[in-house]
């Protein structure tokens, strides 16, 4: 899936709280799920966490480990 690497904005507003990313630690993340569309920007992880629980965004997408008998 080739993707188009491109340097944002120098005034980029984060997604989640409207800072400008490149004041902080900024993070760029794609959904290659849905065609690796424009990429979103936060300005450090702390927002993208946020968004990610605001949006219920996990739900249904972690994996599931059932222990053996055994305890392990």
């Amino acid at each position: 899936m080739p993707t188009a690497v491109t340097t944002p904005d120098l005034d980029e507003a984060c997604a989640y709280c409207g800072s400008r990313i490149f004041e902080h630690d900024p993070i760029c993340v794609r959904d290659c799920d849905d065609d690796c569309g424009s990429p979103t920007y936060f300005c450090n992880f702390a927002c993208l966490s946020a968004y990610v629980d605001e949006n219920d965004l996990t739900a249904g997408d972690s994996c599931e480990w059932s222990p053996d008998e055994s305890g392990r």
